[in-house]
């Protein structure tokens, strides 16, 4: 995954702690129309603002729509797959 590392900065700059990948990027079957699907870990001083920062400035940086979700703000039909299929990025 090209700019891992800023992906990382960029998340732990916002008070989070793991980040992790899921979806089609995962898995190679990502198109020119996906997105970035990201789980991270919040911390207790993680607030709306920061997840909504983290993923204003990775979509500028990777010029594409970018999820970013906790584990508990996954929906339950898919929770347990996404937690166990994430990898750390």
């Amino acid at each position: 995954m090209l700019h891992r590392t800023q992906i990382r900065e960029i998340a732990l700059r916002h008070r989070v702690t793991g980040v992790r990948v899921f979806g089609s990027a995962l898995r190679g079957d990502d198109t020119a129309d996906s997105d970035l699907d990201l789980l991270v870990e919040p911390t207790a001083q993680t607030t709306l603002m920061d997840i909504g920062a983290i993923r204003f400035e990775l979509k500028q940086l990777l010029g594409m729509d970018v999820d970013v979700l906790t584990p508990n703000g996954l929906p339950g039909s898919f929770r347990e797959q996404v937690l166990r299929e994430a990898v750390a990025v």
